[in-house]
């Protein structure tokens, strides 16, 4: 691989996890709601390995091409997304302005962790906004003549998901750091992030629904 194209597409894809969206706001409310961050970030980044991973394959492709399997996809995902939105608004509604998990995302325990992962895994991993953004960016930098596509795509993905590690576990952070001691201020941001995957959620379904 051309080490020119590698170090464009780092830049190119470190741009687009800088961009605010669905997996900024779930990073949001995990560094407000999770005792730690580390379940629900790693779960966002799992998500993508399942994407590139697919791309790599091929299947990517075919399911972009394929509407109704593409339609299916979306509906799926827009419907966890939304779920996950309603879910955050209603686990803000505490009286004194402090954050109630409605979900029990505060305990500490294995199957807390594990649900924490596996809603993470699925805002990224079954938005098909994502799968788009990667089925369009990662051909554009690969070598030709040099390693299979594959082993290409893989490369430059891997090279994405370490970035959105960082940049999402810096997000989270952050959202604890700053917001954690100022409770009125943690509820609008996490009921703003919760509007927002519920808005986004609620787009991409009336975006594969209606015609």
């Amino acid at each position: 691989m051309e080490t020119a194209l590698v170090l464009q597409f780092a830049l190119t894809a470190g741009l687009f996890s800088l961009m605010p969206g669905a997996d900024w706001a779930y990073a949001i409310t995990a560094g407000l709601r999770s005792r730690s961050i580390v379940a629900p970030i790693l779960g966002l980044a799992s998500g993508y390995v399942v994407v590139v991973s697919v791309i790599a394959m091929g299947v990517g492709a075919v399911v972009a091409s394929s509407p109704g399997i593409l339609t299916a996809l979306t509906v799926v995902g827009a419907s966890y997304i939304l779920w996950l939105g309603v879910s955050t608004l209603l686990g803000v509604t505490s009286g004194d302005g402090t954050l109630v998990a409605v979900t029990g995302t505060e305990s500490a325990d294995r199957s807390g962790s594990l649900r924490q992962y596996l809603h993470g895994m699925g805002v990224s991993g079954i938005n098909p906004k994502g799968l788009m953004l990667l089925l369009a960016l990662l051909p554009q930098f690969l070598t030709e003549g040099g390693w299979a596509s594959g082993v290409q795509i893989l490369l430059l993905g891997g090279i994405f998901i370490l970035e959105i590690l960082v940049v999402y576990s810096g997000v989270a952070v952050a959202a604890r750091s700053l917001l954690r001691s100022r409770p009125r201020l943690s509820m609008a941001v996490s009921v703003a992030s919760g509007l927002f995957l519920t808005v986004f959620g609620t787009w991409l379904l009336l975006d594969a629904l209606v015609v």
